[in-house]
Formats: C-alpha cells, structure tokens, sequence
C-alpha cells in the first residue's frame, strides 16, 4: 500500500553516508522535508534530477524545508556521488529498503528486483505527507514546479 497525503511519515531506518542509521521520521524536527526517492546513483535522469534541486536550493532554504534524496545504493556510494554532484543536501540509503517498502515503491529495473520507483515527497513541520507524486516510468522527472509550490503552501 502506497502512502498517501495525509499518512504520518513511516517511521523506518536510513542511512547517512557515514552509514550512521537515522530514523526517517526524526528528520522533520518542526521544518518541512521534501524527500525525493530515486532509483540508482550514477544514471542520467537521477543526475538530472539531484541537479536541478541542487541549483533550487537556496528557494527551498529560503521556505525553511530540508531536502533529502533516497534510493537503495549502499552509504558510500552515495557519498561518492554526493560529492561528485556537489550536492549540499544529504543523500540517505535505503540499502535494506525499509522506506522503500513503506512507501509502497519497490520496483524492478531491466529484471533487477529492489529498486525504488522515482517519487517526490513533501512532509509538513508535524511529520504528515502533504503532497506526493510517484512517477509512472523510472526514467520520468519530478514536475519541479509542484514540488516548490507544495513547500510554498506549507508557509503560508
């Protein structure tokens, strides 16, 4: 089961790439969260993508929202990629694929089991889903236009 506006963030384990395990459900400390889930570190469309939020950072610092990117690669892997996208949001693995099964987003990618689908989040300051997309195709971005304008409708 998919989760839905309004459902409470799942409270599952995560990963930074220290490989220091975080609750999900911790980091909304009373500010916004966008948590964009996508499928495999080092592909075209997830650069895209982690780029594009990249360069909008300060518009989502300026709203009071952190910004998070998820998938299923390991801790240091992410953290090479992190750094080779100079990325000032922190990656988070899902290596045991926790946040990917609560979410409802596991998927097979050209046979591979245990991939997340691509999916953009918005959790409010109290830890509820305030908005959610979840893309039909893997290779198919976020409308990045809805994600700032979720975020704006939160500080309103």
């Amino acid at each position: 089961m998919a989760i839905q506006v309004g459902d409470p963030l799942p409270d599952v384990t995560v990963y930074n790439t220290s490989a220091e395990a975080l609750s999900l459900a911790q980091l909304v400390q009373g500010k916004p969260l966008v948590l964009l889930f996508f499928p495999a570190a080092h592909t075209r469309v997830c650069e895209k993508e982690l780029c594009t939020f990249r360069d909008g950072l300060a518009e989502y610092n300026q709203l009071g929202a952190e910004v998070y990117g998820l998938s299923v690669d390991t801790p240091w892997t992410l953290g090479a990629y992190a750094r080779s996208l100079g990325l000032a949001f922190p990656l988070l693995s899902d290596h045991n694929r926790e946040a990917t099964r609560a979410f409802g987003l596991e998927i097979s990618l050209r046979g591979l089991p245990g991939f997340s689908q691509r999916a953009a989040y918005v959790v409010d300051a109290t830890g509820r889903i305030a908005w959610a997309w979840v893309a039909d195709v893997p290779a198919q971005e976020p409308p990045y236009e809805e994600v700032t304008a979720a975020v704006k409708a939160l500080s309103v």
